[in-house]
């Protein structure tokens, strides 16, 4: 997992050139005049998804984790923690290859707290559960790129 914000992307230039097409979209469009959905950028290959959602308790959310994509969550407004583990240190349960969706259970080992302009890359063994209350509930709204593999 890679966590940064996107002001300092110079700091990210080893990071592939499907990230960095991300990052390009993100600053030539007005993501948070998008509405909620898909938006394809390259079909399959690449695509955004804009989410907003009302951030609550841990004991209310699920983990996850994806084989076919990466996921760069960009959040553009709100605050969000996204807890995180690797896969090795949880129990993998049922893989639903048409959503790309990995179950599976287990418990936090850190956690990131997201505000407007971070950014956090999640690859195929980073277990991730995400919209977290920081402090207390609130709506976000957020980009989640979905690059292929």
């Amino acid at each position: 997992m890679i966590f940064g914000n996107i002001k300092n992307l110079e700091e990210y230039s080893f990071l592939e050139d499907k990230i960095k097409e991300c990052f390009t979209y993100a600053k030539e469009n007005d993501l948070m005049s998008f509405d909620t959905g898909r938006h394809d950028i390259k079909g399959d290959e690449l695509f955004v998804n804009i989410v907003e959602y009302e951030t609550t308790k841990p004991e209310n959310r699920f983990w996850e984790a994806h084989k076919d994509y990466l996921d760069l969550h960009l959040l553009l407004d709100g605050k969000e923690q996204i807890d995180l583990n690797f896969l090795k240190n949880m129990t993998l349960g049922e893989y639903i290859k048409e959503e790309d969706y990995q179950k599976i259970e287990g418990y936090k080992n850190s956690s990131v707290t997201l505000s407007q302009g971070d950014f956090l890359i999640c690859y195929p063994n980073d277990g991730h559960m995400t919209a977290i209350a920081v402090d207390k509930p609130q709506k976000i709204k957020k980009a989640i790129f979905k690059i292929k593999i």
